[in-house]
């Protein structure tokens, strides 16, 4: 597998140096000086690669480029935003970049809503609370028929948590839910979220499926010309957020999109922490079925709560089986050598050291966290491949 670096590009407190010094030599980057819907014009995605190279990197894969909201719902400027979509799929396909992560999630992309959760080790991981989460959809947000998204015990606890809240803590609890997080695809304020996610609603789960779909046809073979594969991330967390739909949360969702456009050019990112947020989603059978389609892997580990709720343990101390995801990688890797190796990063990291507190680090992207991380996955990597190499000898 080749080992990779998420990088946020020149502003980021990490490095290219530091990911050199990390033992990576991918980075994952994107252009997000850029405007959601914009072109990236070929010279700024050739300086971002010459940057990336100066330092002995490969700029291996784009995460990710946006979809502007007009083109999910396929209404307003949307057939401007697509041609402008497919234009970049181009221009990165020009420069030799040929992997590009995105999502099709409505609205909110990743979300969490405690960014500085304490471990017992006094470490600082991302969480998930499903209770806090329905304290402010329903008591701060108050988005109508809010509290049939939720069992009663959910309410309740969410009632409790709400009383409970500091303003300053209400404040820090919308600004996790609705602002942004890394990577992601930009921030609300409370009526536009509002707005947002009615519209969203109306269109139910196979109005956004369909919608997906028809984005699939419309990319896909301007891919195809490009050399550029396409690899959609599952929804995080894998359930409905404020009601919304969701269309890439489980095996049958991914068995779905690549029934519905079959090409080399329509794969999978295959996130362990999103899609193993759900106990029904088994991990190593998903590979199994639909390696051939994973070209891009985010190696991360999660503890679930019976509710729904969850955080993100270390990478090889969790629910979900990382030793079990990479042995079946590296199967899939061996069956197509001719594809190379599959682009992987350590995904989400804990602050540790003097990372923690500090208000420069991007929640979940620390370097120390992320770095000892890549270390226990090499690793298992190193291991695994050692004893197929002897087994085959």
């Amino acid at each position: 597998m080749e080992e990779t670096f998420r990088w946020f590009g020149p502003e980021d407190s990490v490095t290219l140096a530091n990911i050199l010094q990390a033992g990576a030599r991918g980075v994952v980057t994107a252009l997000d000086h850029i405007a959601t819907g914009e072109v990236w014009p070929v010279e700024e995605i050739a300086q971002r690669k010459a940057l990336i190279e100066s330092h002995g990197l490969t700029w291996s894969v784009v995460e990710s480029v946006p979809l502007h909201n007009d083109i999910k719902t396929r209404k307003g400027e949307f057939e401007v935003y697509l041609r402008n979509y497919q234009q970049t799929i181009r221009n990165l396909g020009e420069q030799g970049i040929n992997r590009i992560c995105y999502n099709f999630m409505p609205v909110v992309d990743w979300t969490r809503t405690n960014l500085n959760y304490e471990l017992p080790n006094k470490a600082e991981a991302l969480r998930f609370e499903m209770a806090d989460f329905a304290a402010y959809d329903i008591y701060m947000l108050q988005r109508p028929g809010s509290e049939a998204s939720y069992p009663a015990e959910v309410i309740a606890r969410a009632r409790q948590r709400f009383e409970l809240l500091t303003g300053p803590e209400r404040l820090a609890l919308e600004k996790n839910i609705i602002a942004g997080l890394p990577g992601g695809e930009g921030s609300y304020n409370r009526a536009g979220i509002s707005a947002a996610i009615a519209e969203f609603s109306a269109m139910g789960t196979e109005g956004l499926r369909g919608n997906f779909f028809a984005f699939l046809k419309d990319i896909v073979p301007v891919a195809e010309e490009s050399n550029v594969c396409m690899c959609v991330h599952p929804d995080d967390p894998p359930f409905s957020l404020f009601g919304l739909p969701r269309v890439v949360s489980t095996a049958d969702d991914a068995r779905a999109l690549l029934q519905a456009v079959p090409s080399p050019a329509n794969g999978l990112t295959m996130c362990a922490g999103s899609y193993g947020a759900r106990s029904d989603n088994d991990l190593v059978a998903m590979i199994r079925e639909f390696g051939s389609h994973i070209q891009f892997v985010h190696l991360r580990n999660i503890r679930r709560l019976d509710d729904g709720s969850f955080y993100e343990s270390d990478h090889l101390d969790g629910d979900n089986d990382i030793v079990g995801v990479v042995d079946a990688l590296l199967q899939e890797e061996s069956e197509r050598p001719q594809a190379g190796a599959i682009p992987m990063r350590p995904d989400h990291g804990h602050a540790i050291g003097d990372e923690k507190g500090n208000a420069g680090i991007r929640p979940g992207y620390s370097f120390a966290g992320r770095m000892k991380g890549l270390a226990e996955l090499r690793g298992v990597i190193h291991t695994l491949t050692t004893l197929r190499r002897r087994s085959e000898s």
